[in-house]
Parts: C-alpha cells; sequence; structure tokens
C-alpha cells in the first residue's frame, strides 16, 4: 500500500527540537491516522519507539494508578516492552490516553521533573472526555498538536509526486497554470472527492484497489463512528447524536446551509440537543461555523452564536453519509448542483484548518440578500472567501461585501485558473491548501 507522507511530521521534529518541548497531545478524531504518524515519525527520528496502548492494555492503569513519580513510571512501563525507555533516545507514545486519566494527569509530573523524556499522547475522544468534566487536566504542563484528515496537497504528492512539484511553480504567484497541468491535476481533485482524507480509502483510491474497496472503507468508518456513539456518551443522547449526524447531508443540502433543528427532528429545539450537538464537535466529527454579523477583529466579538452551518471532518465521510454515488464525480450530470457546492464548501473549510486558521465565520447581508462562505482573520486583515463549485462564479454576494467593506483582499475558490483582478484572487479550488501563501 502506498507511503502518504503527512506533514504533521515537520510539526513534530519542531517539537521534538525545541529546547521548551512538553509532552505533546495530539488530538483529532478517530481513523484520521494519529497513531499511524506518530509510530512513523518515532522510528524515523529515535533510536526507539516504545508505544502504550490503554485501550488494548488496561493493565497499564494500574501503573498510573500507584504513583505520580516519573521515574518509578518508567521502571513500570519497562516491564510492558522489550524497547529500552532511554532519555532523549526512546519515544514514549501513550495511544488512546483518555482511558486513563491517571496517565494524562501525569504528564504534568513529566513536565515539572524528567522533561528528559520524549512523550507524545494521543486519544481520538480526548476532547469529549475533557469536556465532561472528569479528568484533572495539566494545564500548562503539555504541549498540543491538532490532527486532521490527510489533504488534497498530501494526496496529490502521494499519488504524483511530479505532478505535485510541477503545480508547486505556480504555488504563491498569479500566473495562470497550463491547461495539460490544471486538467491533469482537476482529476485528482474529483478523485479525492470520492475518497476524501481517511487514510485508508485515499490509500486504496491511490492504488488503484478500485472503488468497491474504498466505498467498502468509507462505509465501515461510518460504522465505527456510530459505535463510537453508543459507547462513549450518555445514553439519553446516543439516539440524538445519531439524528444530528445523519442530518448534516439535508442540513448542508438546503439552499443556505444552515443549522435548523427541526430538520434533525419536527420540533426539536436547541436545548433538547445542544449536548449532542456539542459531543459530536468535540469529538472532532462535526464544525461549527457561527455567523459573523460585522466582520472586524476580533471576529468571535460579532458571532451570533444562534446562526451556524455544520460540516463534516471530511469530504469523503460527508459524500457517503449522503449516499452519492462514486461515479457522480466522473459524469457530466447536473442532478446534485445544489450539493456539489456544500462538498466544495466542506472541502475549503478542512483545509483552512489544515493549514491552521481558526474555524472561520460567514457573512450574510441582513435579510439574506448575500452571503460570503468563509470569513478568515489573518494578522490584521478579515479575508473573505467564497466557494464555486465548478467554472460558473455568477453571484452578487462578493461584489456586495467588497462594495460594503472594501477589504485589502478576497478570495474565490473555483474550477477556474489563477487570476488576479485588482482585490479580488481567484484560485483553482484544488490549491485551496495553499491559501496561506497568498495571504
Amino acid at each position: 500500500m502506498v507511503y502518504i507522507e503527512r506533514d504533521i511530521k515537520q510539526n513534530l521534529l519542531s517539537w521534538k527540537n525545541d529546547v521548551n518541548r512538553k509532552p505533546l497531545i495530539i488530538r483529532g478524531a478517530r481513523q484520521i491516522g494519529k497513531s499511524w504518524a506518530v509510530e512513523d515519525f518515532g522510528k524515523t527520528y529515535y533510536e526507539h519507539l516504545a508505544v502504550f496502548n490503554f485501550d488494548r492494555k488496561r493493565e497499564l492503569k494500574d501503573v498510573f494508578e500507584k504513583t505520580k513519580d516519573p521515574e518509578r513510571i518508567i521502571k513500570e512501563l519497562s516491564y510492558f516492552t522489550n524497547v529500552p525507555l532511554l532519555p532523549g533516545k526512546t519515544l514514549l507514545f501513550f495511544d488512546e490516553i483518555q482511558e486513563c486519566k491517571e496517565a494524562l494527569n501525569a504528564l504534568k509530573y513529566f513536565c515539572e521533573d524528567a522533561t528528559e523524556y520524549h512523550i507524545i499522547a494521543a486519544g481520538s475522544l480526548l476532547g469529549v472526555a475533557i469536556n465532561e468534566g472528569n479528568y484533572s487536566f495539566p494545564v500548562g504542563k503539555v504541549n498540543f498538536m491538532q490532527m486532521f484528515p490527510v489533504t488534497f496537497k498530501e494526496y496529490l504528492r502521494s499519488a504524483n509526486n511530479a505532478l505535485y512539484n510541477q503545480l508547486l511553480d505556480f504555488v504563491g504567484n498569479t500566473d495562470s497554470i497550463p491547461s495539460i497541468l490544471f486538467n491533469r491535476i482537476e482529476e485528482f481533485y474529483h478523485s479525492y472527492q470520492i475518497c476524501g482524507g481517511l487514510p485508508l480509502s485515499a490509500r486504496s483510491m491511490i492504488d488503484n484497489s478500485g472503488l468497491e474497496n474504498v466505498e467498502k472503507i468509507l462505509e465501515e468508518n461510518l460504522m465505527a463512528y456510530e459505535i463510537d456513539f453508543s459507547k462513549h456518551s450518555l445514553h439519553s443522547d446516543i439516539p440524538k447524536i445519531h439524528a444530528i449526524w445523519n442530518s448534516t447531508p439535508e442540513q448542508l443540502s438546503r439552499e443556505n446551509n444552515k443549522f435548523v433543528y427541526r430538520v434533525v427532528r419536527e420540533g426539536a429545539r436547541a436545548r433538547e440537543y445542544e449536548n449532542a450537538l456539542q459531543w459530536l464537535v468535540d469529538a472532532g466529527m462535526l464544525y461549527r461555523v457561527k455567523l459573523c454579523e460585522k466582520p472586524e477583529l476580533p471576529l468571535s466579538f460579532y458571532e451570533n452564536n444562534t446562526a451556524f452551518k455544520v460540516y463534516l471532518l471530511d469530504i469523503g465521510l460527508l459524500r457517503k453519509l449522503s449516499k452519492l454515488p462514486a461515479e457522480i464525480f466522473i459524469s457530466s450530470t447536473n442532478l446534485f448542483t445544489e450539493f456539489k457546492g456544500a462538498l466544495a464548501e466542506n472541502f475549503v473549510l478542512t483545509s483552512l484548518l489544515a493549514q491552521g486558521f481558526d474555524i472561520p465565520n460567514y457573512w450574510t447581508l441582513q435579510g439574506n440578500k448575500a452571503e460570503v462562505d468563509f470569513l478568515i482573520a489573518n494578522k490584521l486583515a478579515v479575508i473573505p472567501i467564497e466557494v464555486k463549485s465548478d467554472r460558473r462564479i455568477s453571484g452578487k454576494s462578493f461584489a456586495e461585501y467588497d462594495k460594503k467593506y472594501n477589504p485589502s483582499l478576497r478570495i474565490r475558490l473555483s474550477m477556474n485558473n489563477i487570476k488576479k483582478d485588482g482585490n479580488l484572487l481567484n484560485l483553482p479550488i484544488f490549491m485551496a491548501d495553499w491559501i496561506k501563501e497568498y495571504v
């Protein structure tokens, strides 16, 4: 199976070389490749890698329940591995750490008394566990790193490295991409829309294992997430979490994509479903993009907490949850024009997050006369981003925003080539992963 080089590897290397390094916690949803990335990093940059999985070896909990002393913990952990636990030479990986709150708390003491040990912890539902209030969290004693599914940048680099390097020649400038190159990259973008960024489905697509296998992998991932709903949430919230999750495609297919509780269930109210929605957000499975009523800094000051949209963590999962056949991306049908735009927005959102931008906002003109898909804060500027799923770029919303606020830069993502016209920069949507190079 093809090897997908993950960009987080360079971030992990920076952490390793940081003189102020603390134990590191990697957060992110299940099935996005956290464990694989950490183990790959450990094998590459350390003499030894010692993996301690708290879900598989429940006896590990006893070690942390008996003592808070790092040296004694290290001695006891040595009984669970054949790998020498050497300061600076062995990477200690605490996987599924949310299963042991004492281990999470122990990171504080490694930070204070044993900085010579290099420790990375990961937990798929760590956000849920922490927000439930059952953990004594080592505030200020750990570093954090967020991980996301495989980006299109990572996918293209692994699928066709030569094509990826050719595209890099155009990143950061406004020269048009030659048609022959543009069309080849567009084909890979459409294949990414099918498989998404979950590593197993992305590798299957790159390996040409067949659409049937890609579909099977995505279906199994959806089933795994639904099992998580039942295993890790309050019994009373389980049906509500399922209902919100399954309503997401319909929410995004609505004209303005705004989340409406009655789509979840007729007569549903916010107070009944808020906890279930927050569980999905904490688990990293959904993102909540709030309305910003005034595009000024800080954007959070002008958020409307009652008006928001929700997006999935991955475009491939969204396609599969929507029951869209893979073949629809390689045909010329116009049968899903409205939802095609929602998929494109979801793709751009996850791309922005993977680049390190905060969760963006969206903007509407009073009375919903105009709407801009995303607002991002970049240094002292608010940058509006419009997303178009194809080459048609008609619509007055972006012009209305420009007329009202006159931003220094507007970015439109579409299937058109690179072009700069005044403060408007058009980028091909498959270049969303390089927005940071332009702002």
